[in-house]
């Protein structure tokens, strides 16, 4: 029987593609934190401002754009204190052969990520 990823394992794999993206735009990571519910996941900076990013893993059917604003408030105070940027990364993940079925190991899977959300 396949395994089906763990939250840390779909979390991890969310982690690689924001952290792919944000290394392609040019970011310089100041620091990363991949342990479930430890936020922000990196911290990066770029023409010398400092950004904050929190990513999550969502799985179908939930939407990956959708922003839980109440949480992101509660990183907007730490931000300020830092005089950082917020982003938010939801990517979507999903079985390939079926959307109802959970990402699997050893399986193809589907991404659904539009880029980095400024939270303003």
């Amino acid at each position: 029987m396949k395994n089906e990823l763990s939250k840390q394992e779909l979390h991890n794999l969310a982690m690689n593609i924001v952290g792919k993206d944000l290394e392609d735009q040019g970011y310089e990571f100041l620091g990363v934190n991949s342990k479930l519910k430890s936020n922000p996941q990196f911290v990066v900076q770029k023409n010398k401002l400092v950004h904050f990013v929190v990513v999550r893993a969502i799985t179908y059917p939930d939407d990956p754009k959708e922003i839980d604003r109440i949480f992101m408030e509660s990183i907007k105070e730490h931000a300020l204190k830092f005089e950082a940027k917020i982003f938010y990364a939801g990517v979507g993940l999903a079985n390939s052969s079926d959307y109802e079925k959970p990402v699997l190991h050893e399986e193809d899977y589907i991404v659904n990520y539009e880029g980095l959300q400024e939270i303003e």
